[in-house]
């Protein structure tokens, strides 16, 4: 039996809300903090909060996908500021029913379901659109982002299931 291996890694796009509002509560924390050294213990106290805060912004802010395809599996890792990993997503290749380009004219007689969606992709708005779409399961759309290598691993274990046009 062959086995294939393929792993990718997905930066997820930062968005400028985001870098402001880290920005901010990283400035907030530091004059809070110094303003609190002076001895007041509840500006202290909020210094602290804010910092924590601002921390946990960080870690879910700056975000990476990584695909794992292995054994007719394909795992979701959500790393968060390349120091916490968590395991996202775990789609067995029996239960898709099909993977398709975003715009594919293949998925037209499922845009009208109701699903719960996953984005799984690198959050970018190109045009024409390059994320991947598999519907799992018949209630789960999930988006990832184009690669060559995982696409042609997944068409040789189903090939009747994925679309490239």
């Amino acid at each position: 039996m062959s086995e294939s291996y393929v792993e990718i890694l997905v930066k997820r796009e930062k968005k400028m809300l985001y870098s402001l509002v880290r920005g901010v509560g990283i400035a907030l924390s530091v004059v809070l903090l110094l303003l609190g050294l002076t001895g007041n213990l509840i500006i202290l106290a909020a210094g602290i909060v804010v910092a924590v805060l601002t921390y946990f912004i960080w870690l879910n802010t700056d975000v990476e996908y990584e695909y794992l395809y292995l054994d007719k599996e394909i795992t979701v890792d959500k790393i968060m500021a390349k120091t916490k990993r968590k395991r996202a997503a775990t789609f067995e290749i029996e239960r898709m029913e099909i993977l398709a380009p975003a715009s594919s004219h293949r998925l037209d007689s499922y845009r009208n379901r109701t699903m719960k969606e996953l984005d799984f992709s690198s959050g970018k708005k190109e045009l024409p659109d390059q994320r991947l779409v598999m519907i799992y399961n018949g209630n789960e759309k999930i988006y990832f982002e184009k690669s060559v290598e995982l696409t042609n691993v997944i068409k040789n274990v189903a090939p009747r299931k994925v679309f490239l046009d």
